[in-house]
């Protein structure tokens, strides 16, 4: 029970975390002000943003998979491999969503992607520190 509890705890502050942290970088950016006509469907933008964060994602995930397995393994090498995809996917999904976010002129619910731009440099961010430790982790044991 105990376990369980920690668990969704754990889920609600990483939640609360990732809000503030692309509400930060919004801020940052200059346009957390969301705009007067809100903009429905998938755009252009929308959906590269979307591909951005996917990406980085992808790359929280390969960044975790490899530093929790980095921590059972002794002497192995062949993680390397997963700790350069998921720093790569991060460096990209950063630089995407950066980009993103300079080519917007306008705030959340204008169609330009501005949301998922911001996450996909929070989680861009998260694959490079996930699969950096990773990295370290695996230069200890060899």
């Amino acid at each position: 029970m105990k376990r369980t509890l920690g668990f969704v705890l754990a889920i609600a502050v990483g939640t609360a975390l990732f809000g503030a942290l692309v509400y930060g970088v919004l801020i940052v950016a200059h346009v957390s002000e969301p705009a007067s006509t809100t903009v429905e469907g998938l755009t252009p933008r929308r959906l590269w943003a979307t591909m951005s964060a996917l990406l980085a994602l992808a790359g929280v995930v390969v960044g975790g998979l490899e530093l929790t397995r980095s921590a059972r393994r002794i002497g192995s090498r062949s993680s390397y491999t997963g700790t350069i995809v998921a720093v790569m996917a991060g460096f990209v999904a950063i630089a995407s969503g950066a980009l993103n976010l300079g080519l917007a002129d306008g705030g959340p619910g204008t169609g330009n992607g501005v949301v998922g731009g911001a996450a996909a440099i929070v989680l861009g961010l998260l694959a490079v520190v996930l699969s950096g430790l990773a990295w370290t982790r695996l230069g200890r044991t060899a």
